[in-house]
């Protein structure tokens, strides 16, 4: 089991669980799931559901890898697999993301 905390705005909003299995597990925390001013960080991960579970990494976090050429840099250079998406996640999407969301190691 692997897992990551998912920073909104540089606040914790939930946290990122790849399970033994391979699958994926996204639920909110208890602060952020209770807020009402709080919003879901992906219209596919709403907040009227604390839990989301998916066999595959959720497409709103596959859209924050690297494709094509970078994907390929990067995989050789921090030696990951490339199809290691949670592995790739956790080491791309720390500092230099486009929009809100980070994914930060736990």
């Amino acid at each position: 089991m692997r897992q990551a905390k998912v920073l909104f705005k540089d606040e914790e909003a939930g946290l990122i669980i790849q399970l033994d299995n391979g699958s994926f597990v996204f639920h909110y925390n208890d602060l952020w799931f209770n807020s009402t001013a709080k919003p879901a960080i992906s219209l596919n991960l709403p907040k009227n559901r604390q839990e989301h579970r998916c066999d595959y990494l959720f497409p709103f976090f596959y859209n924050m890898l690297p494709e094509g050429t970078n994907k390929q840099l990067v995989c050789q250079a921090l030696r990951i697999d490339t199809k290691d998406y949670f592995g790739l996640l956790v080491n791309t999407a720390a500092y230099d993301t486009i929009g809100a969301v980070k994914i930060i190691k736990v």
